[in-house]
């Protein structure tokens, strides 16, 4: 298939039909063409990976229980919420992905879905770059590729419950992330809390 500045999900045909493996045996390389766009490649998604990992505050600091403490006032609440988000970020990341991971994994019925869709634009993909994919006379591009994925599945995601598991997941997120924010004494104690305060 010839390459288009346009396609999103450009792969080489060699490097797509050249190792006939199984998916778990993809080389990184194909990979990369294969499932993210362009600009999101598996060695980006990695270093951003690396990058969170590395900025991680201590987690036993994280939940010191003696650290946590009722904020005086709003405003001193606010002053909390932004600093620590600021301080934890990376924290709260993996803490959200975590809670995604919990939530896909303890639904099997969103498991199916999830494997429904990535089998079919899997599928999609490869009858793709065996010659053009052409639906009602026009040529599906990678973004297509994806909605045509996402319509072929949408009722296995439906039946799955997925908005469910979406608004589970954010309010989870919601409620345990500006919780910790919101109770976790600042980075630096009293002197830095004084420090911020200004005279009325």
């Amino acid at each position: 298939m010839d390459s288009k500045a346009g396609d999103l999900f450009s792969a080489e045909p060699a490097d797509a039909a050249g190792s006939g493996g199984v998916v778990g045996n993809l080389p990184l390389k194909e990979l990369d063409g294969l499932w993210l766009p362009k600009g999101l490649s598996a060695s980006v998604a990695k270093e951003w990976f690396d990058r969170r990992r590395a900025s991680i505050r201590p987690w036993a600091g994280f939940v010191d229980h003696r650290k946590f403490t009722k904020p005086r006032n709003f405003g001193e609440l606010c002053q909390r919420v932004v600093r620590n988000f600021d301080t934890y970020n990376s924290n709260y990341t993996f803490i959200f992905l975590g809670l995604i991971l919990y939530c896909i994994i303890s639904s099997p019925m969103l498991l199916i879905a999830l494997a429904v869709f990535v089998g079919a634009f899997y599928i999609i993909h490869l009858k793709s770059l065996e010659s053009k994919l052409v639906v009602f006379g026009k040529e599906v591009t990678g973004p297509h590729q994806l909605g045509l994925a996402g319509a072929v599945s949408f009722p296995v995601f439906w039946l799955a419950g997925a908005g469910a598991a979406v608004f589970w997941v954010l309010g989870a997120t919601m409620f345990v992330i500006g919780s910790h924010a919101a109770f976790r004494e600042l980075e630096g104690g009293s002197e830095m809390e004084e420090l911020f305060m200004e005279p009325v």
